[in-house]
């Protein structure tokens, strides 16, 4: 494993993170292998949410982490709050609620890492840096982040707090990649160039902002992975071509493709099977050529100017 240092932090994070939306759906005994797994190849990041599995998934986790109290000071555990069944909810009350309900679920007196999970249109944004200067005083917080918002939304949140935000989640990967189009289609006319981000993988750099990316095999949330895709052959034939050049898989192949670039993205993968994670690990040892990077962006149907 290779790491990264998080400005404005004293983390030092694995280039992959362990995300755990679906450990709800393994048994005890599954997911402790599937976490010791993780710790066996490096990975120090868990990823959580309170909504993962209606707080299951944090549950095994702590269960884990009761058996085996030595693994808390291993790791970095980092969550999400602020979405309800039907609405979004960061006021003040919602997220000190989430984080107690959190820190029991997961057996610890504290978290490494928050993260607002998605803006909440109706919440000032004060409020939210309220909670966050009241956990950070309690010893129940150590740093914050977002996930899912965009540069201005981050400026507003961290103009009322005192210490730097170090993270925004983000979907990304070689298929969802807006973000990259955005750069190469400065003041043309076509598609591409609509700025759908408002251009937050530069502001994170300028900011000193670590993306972390969520599903890197995911066309989106409804339409599953690109992985032997039909619509996505020539991606395929590619992500075949490429893995057999170096020896990985097509899946890790598609990992690093996020970390070759050069923002210093963290990777969460959500694999709950021991042998796809260390096939996914074998990302972090290979760097793609330029040409090699490209070939992929371009395979999905994409065009340079």
């Amino acid at each position: 494993m290779k790491y990264y240092e998080i400005p404005n932090s004293n983390l030092i994070v694995s280039k992959l993170a362990l995300g755990c939306m679906r450990l709800a759906e393994l048994s005890f005994e599954e997911a402790e292998k599937l976490i010791y797994t993780a710790r066996e190849w490096g990975i120090n990041v868990f990823d959580h949410a309170d909504i993962y599995g209606n707080g299951k998934s944090e549950t095994i986790f702590g269960e884990v982490l009761k058996k085996n109290p030595t693994l808390r000071k291993q790791i970095i555990i980092q969550t999400k709050c602020g979405i309800k069944e039907g609405y979004y909810d960061s006021s003040e009350e919602h997220i000190l609620a989430s984080v107690n309900a959190s820190l029991e679920r997961l057996n610890t007196d504290y978290l490494d890492v928050l993260l607002i999970h998605r803006p909440d249109a109706l919440t000032d944004f004060s409020e939210v840096a309220k909670a966050f200067k009241i956990l950070r005083g309690e010893k129940k917080v150590k740093f914050f982040g977002v996930s899912n918002m965009n540069s201005i939304q981050i400026e507003i949140l961290q103009k009322h707090l005192p210490n730097k935000l170090i993270f925004n989640q983000l979907h990304f990967n070689v298929v969802h990649s807006l973000m990259i189009d955005e750069i190469f289609n400065v003041n043309i006319a076509n598609d591409y160039a609509v700025n759908r981000t408002g251009d937050i993988l530069d502001y994170m750099r300028i900011n000193d902002i670590t993306m972390q990316a969520w599903s890197p095999l995911q066309i989106s949330l409804t339409k599953g992975t690109y992985l032997d895709h039909p619509d996505y052959l020539k991606l395929n034939q590619k992500l075949h071509e490429i893995g057999t050049k170096y020896g990985i898989s097509p899946a890790a192949v598609a990992v690093a493709w996020i970390l070759r670039h050069p923002a210093q993205i963290q990777v969460v993968v959500g694999t709950t099977k021991p042998a796809s994670l260390r096939e996914l690990v074998k990302a972090v040892d290979i760097e793609l050529t330029k040409e090699e990077w490209y070939d992929l962006y371009l395979s999905v149907g994409k065009k340079l100017p």
